[in-house]
């Protein structure tokens, strides 16, 4: 059964960086389509940056320009660097691995996120 741990959630002021980690483990992390999405309270899941296998990365509007996906296949995770953060990207973040091949996506426990002055 896939495991993904996310950290490196907390509060940050308007204008503030944060990075969050996901370890990926018993799973062939390589062949994995890496994600990251977030969930604000009364709010439905929403996309916010994936991380093909083959090196491809996407990212939804609002995180376009402040928000970078990478990821260590050696280490098995997945990075998401957030700068410039607004109130409006208070929500919990949650990892995301999808087979590349196909099949069913894996999620983590999720992190909060909390930008406030």
């Amino acid at each position: 059964q896939v495991q993904l741990v996310e950290s490196g959630g907390g509060l940050v002021q308007p204008g503030g960086s944060l990075r969050l980690s996901c370890a990926a483990s018993r799973i062939i992390f390589s062949t994995y389509v890496m994600g990251w999405y977030r969930q604000a309270p009364g709010k439905q899941r929403e996309l916010v940056a994936t991380f093909t296998s083959g090196g491809r990365t996407s990212y939804a509007d609002s995180a376009k320009g402040r928000f970078t996906i990478s990821r260590d296949n050696a280490k098995n995770t997945v990075y998401l660097q957030m700068n410039s953060l607004k109130p409006e990207d208070t929500a919990v973040y949650y990892c995301n691995a999808r087979p590349s091949y196909g099949g069913s996506p894996s999620w983590g426990q999720g992190t909060q996120v909390t930008v406030s002055s």
